[in-house]
């Protein structure tokens, strides 16, 4: 088996699509557009891990999707931990401070999409895929 893509369902197609490029660094690499069904599929790519896929999911008319307490975040890696998060805090993203784990380094943050999805910033020199 191989991991594809993670889906979001979002309200706002652009200001979506703005954020995860401008903040995230995402690109478009497909779109899918079903009008007699009332929904478009967007699929994002990072530059560097082009096997992962983010599909924005945009129901046309539909009102903001209540995000319940079963989803916690996606998560990214970045080498300059630092620099990201100082430039999201400029650009006036919702942002956490800088956290780590209990008895480890800062090593991450949160940010927040427009429709409130959590995105985790990790530092990749920190990260260990068995944290």
């Amino acid at each position: 088996m191989k991991f594809l893509h993670t889906c979001i369902r979002v309200k706002d197609l652009e200001a979506s699509l703005k954020f995860y490029r401008e903040a995230l660094g995402f690109k478009e690499v497909r779109r899918n557009d079903f009008p007699k069904y009332q929904f478009t599929l967007v699929y994002l790519q990072l530059e560097d891990d082009p096997d992962y896929e983010l599909e924005l999911t945009y129901n046309y008319g539909h009102d903001a999707y209540n995000l319940g307490d079963g989803y916690a975040h996606i998560a990214v890696g970045v080498d300059d931990l630092d620099t990201v998060h100082e430039a999201h805090k400029a650009a006036g993203y919702t942002v956490t401070d800088l956290s780590g784990l209990p008895g480890k380094p800062k090593m991450y943050y949160f940010i927040t999409d427009p429709d409130g999805y959590k995105i985790e910033v990790i530092r990749l020199s920190l990260f260990s895929t068995r944290q």
